[in-house]
């Protein structure tokens, strides 16, 4: 049942009373619990505190921005990354001997939109240009089927990276050119937030890596990004990736991690950001006590007015990935952002096993695949209680 509270308030001197409400249901704010499918209410004002934007950048979509970052950050649900590019998931489809065509491609989408009951551990999918467009086998838009079972569609909008001349590798995005235009459209798509992806090396202690002019360079394309994806109506999900194989220990990566993403907020501030209206997705630490470390540089950096981090799996094991992420939903510290997963092949691996490309495979690979989703559900809530429950 919605409960309506209210808080009434005299101006002194005036003879005028003043009441607030806001709306309730099963525990949550209105309009996070109908934007997430949960109710079909109509949607309830944000709080004048939710409409503090100070020196942020305010458009059009302020208001629809806020809740859709809010829904993509619901506790116990997270982000499957489906927007691997061409070349990406042509080498997951030769690894079960399957030819990169875009039938097969479409096939594999449609197995993981369609699997019963994943999108009750799903607030959002990350889809590539193609997918965008894609349909199932009948007919169906995949945009149309995950917005009919409550998940945010978004999209990949980086070109790759680049390296910076000058540097021992260091890399730099492209992607700037036309985002507007190409943002406008995808938003007419059904898209509603992005994906940027940056990458940045960790040398070995004493190195230098990443460079100061890789984190600028990189950072500020990050923060152009997510301002232009905040006038079209899209949530920006800026993603620093820190590479952690080299050969530096787990403090160094730590250290990088924060400077990193002390960079990375100084920039989004610079620009104006809403930062309301964003998620952060990064990796986690290093191998060792990931958790740890993971959640210190986040608490360290990351402001309170972040409604979520995600965290992509960077390389480990389905099992070690949500193992990670339980963990850091395990530490007794205050967080003040949701703790969640955006992972690809960390949810895919197995089902990929599973299904090698048949029909009569699809049912059980679906099956396996929310599997792994509900078992990462759990870790981002911390309640994973034996390592038997990530595969049962």
């Amino acid at each position: 049942m919605a409960l309506i509270s209210f808080i009434f308030s005299v101006v002194k001197g005036k003879k005028k009373l003043r009441a607030r409400f806001r709306l309730v249901y099963k525990g949550w704010p209105l309009e996070k619990a109908l934007l997430c499918g949960h109710t079909r209410l109509d949607f309830a004002p944000l709080l004048p505190s939710e409409r503090v934007t100070m020196s942020a950048f305010v458009g059009k979509y302020t208001d629809e921005l806020i809740k859709t970052a809010k829904c993509l950050a619901t506790p116990g649900k997270g982000i499957l990354a489906s927007d691997e590019s061409t070349g990406t998931i042509g080498k997951r489809l030769s690894s079960i001997n399957l030819e990169n065509v875009e039938s097969n491609r479409q096939a594999l989408r449609e197995l993981l939109f369609t699997a019963p009951g994943v999108f009750d551990y799903l607030s959002g999918v990350i889809l590539f240009e193609e997918t965008l467009y894609q349909k199932t086998s009948d007919g169906k838009p995949f945009v149309d089927v995950l917005i009919a079972g409550g998940v945010v569609p978004g999209i990949k909008v980086d070109k790759g990276t680049v390296e910076i001349a000058g540097t021992d590798g260091e890399t730099t995005t492209q992607g700037l050119d036309s985002l507007g235009a190409r943002c406008a459209k995808y938003y007419e798509a059904g898209a509603r937030f992005a994906k940027w992806r940056a990458v940045l090396k960790v040398g070995p202690a004493g190195q230098g890596q990443p460079s100061e002019l890789a984190v600028r360079q990189n950072v500020e394309g990050l923060a152009r990004y997510a301002l232009i994806c905040q006038e079209n109506g899209l949530v920006p999900i800026v993603e620093p990736e820190i590479l952690t194989d080299g050969g530096h220990d787990i403090g160094t990566c730590a250290a990088a991690t924060e400077r990193v993403l002390a960079a990375l907020y100084k920039s989004l501030s610079d620009h104006k950001v809403l930062l309301e209206a964003t998620l952060l997705k990064t990796n986690m630490v290093s191998a060792e006590v990931i958790a740890e470390y993971t959640v210190a540089a986040l608490r360290r950096t990351v402001p309170p007015a972040v409604p979520g981090v995600v965290f992509l799996s960077g390389g480990q094991s389905e099992e070690e990935a949500t193992q990670n992420l339980d963990a850091m939903n395990k530490l007794e510290v205050l967080k003040p952002w949701t703790l969640s997963f955006s992972f690809g092949r960390a949810l895919q691996q197995s089902t990929l096993k599973k299904w090698v490309g048949k029909k009569e495979n699809v049912a059980a690979a679906q099956a396996t695949f929310v599997i792994r989703c509900k078992a990462n559900s759990e870790a981002a809530l911390g309640k994973i209680l034996l390592l038997s429950n990530l595969f049962t």
